[in-house]
């Protein structure tokens, strides 16, 4: 099982900490280093910084927000960041939810999200083969487009530059089982979030051997995030997780549609999911937090004494994940787990 390291996106500003966070981690021998978006910072601009800072360790974004940009404006950026990377970067997208969607990028949520990802995928696929003009006669995604809208003048065109890499990896953010599904058919990766090395059902599709044709169970990446803490007191090293799933679970999305909190239900706890949501869309955000209940927070995350984390590790290196992205951890922690995975 590899490691990564995952930084996540910007909270008031940009932080100080993550590219000697990513130098460490190279130095360490960590396989990845990954940046996310959500509506503030951007994925691509801090991978790109710390791209000029680090020499080998791979470069991948956790997610980037299809709905941010046009599929080939994304696959514009993977390839540059590619080209100036020396071919490190590795392709998340997300397709968020609606609430993100409509309320910050200004865009219809897709009425068939399976559909939606499976056209962006290949308009980034075609973009990045550079066999021919990129032509999709796609319902969320057409190229050239041809809508009652436009001119009618558009052109099918190839990119100017020639990728560094054709098949430059791509990762998608699943959440559901037929989500999952068509992950392992169109993508290179997954992206799970909440991942619980004893629930690995509540995906649906686990074994990822035959997922693509001409594909094994080595190719593909499973790679989730999960929050680390080496420390001696475990309920206050699960408090950062606690207060992230607070948040996720009961604000970012709409109480009548929250992906995140849907996930949370699946995984046995349904009605603390939904509590959640109320505490904290009634403006009870403390109260939210403190109704995580410790156990699920425990089990999507490796926290305590370094003996604690060993233990548990080998959980996650009996089930399919490829690679473990710690998130939010600290030179101590990013040193201690790369010795736990030796």
């Amino acid at each position: 099982m590899r490691l990564g390291l995952a930084l996540g996106y910007w909270g008031r500003g940009p932080s100080a900490d993550h590219v000697p966070l990513a130098q460490e981690a190279e130095r360490l021998g960590y396989d990845s280093v990954w940046t996310a978006e959500s509506w503030g910072s951007d994925a691509f601009t801090p991978l790109t910084w710390i791209a000029a800072q680090t020499s080998t360790i791979k470069l991948g974004t956790a997610v980037a927000q299809m709905a941010a940009r046009s599929p080939t404006t994304t696959a514009m950026h993977a390839l540059t960041l590619d080209h100036l990377s020396g071919g490190r970067m590795m392709l998340g997208l997300g397709l968020s939810g609606p609430q993100v969607v409509e309320g910050w990028y200004g865009r219809p949520f897709p009425r068939s999200p399976l559909t939606a990802t499976r056209e962006y995928v290949e308009v980034v696929r075609q973009v990045l083969r550079r066999e021919a003009p990129v032509e999709v006669a796609g319902r969320f995604h057409a190229h050239p487009y041809r809508g009652a809208d436009g001119t009618g003048l558009g052109k099918a065109l190839k990119s100017i530059t020639h990728p560094l890499r054709p098949d430059l990896p791509i990762l998608l953010g699943a959440e559901g089982p037929k989500n999952v599904a068509q992950t392992a058919q169109i993508a290179d990766g997954w992206l799970p979030l909440y991942w619980s090395p004893s629930r690995p059902e509540v995906y649906g599709t686990t074994d990822f051997r035959d997922a693509r044709e001409g594909s094994s169970k080595c190719d593909f990446l499973v790679a989730p995030m999960a929050q680390v803490k080496v420390c001696d007191d475990v309920a206050e090293g699960l408090l950062p997780v606690k207060m992230m799933l607070g948040f996720y679970i009961g604000g970012m999305g709409h109480a009548a549609r929250n992906f995140h909190a849907d996930l949370m239900a699946r995984m046995g706890y349904e009605e603390e999911a939904r509590h959640i949501q109320e505490l904290f869309l009634g403006g009870r955000r403390e109260e939210a937090v403190r109704a995580v209940p410790d156990a699920f927070a425990d089990e999507i995350s490796l926290v305590g004494p370094r003996e604690r984390i060993a233990e548990r590790l080998e959980l996650w290196r009996k089930g399919p994940v490829t690679d473990l992205l710690a998130l939010a951890p600290d030179p101590h922690t990013l040193r201690v787990l790369a010795e736990l995975n030796s």
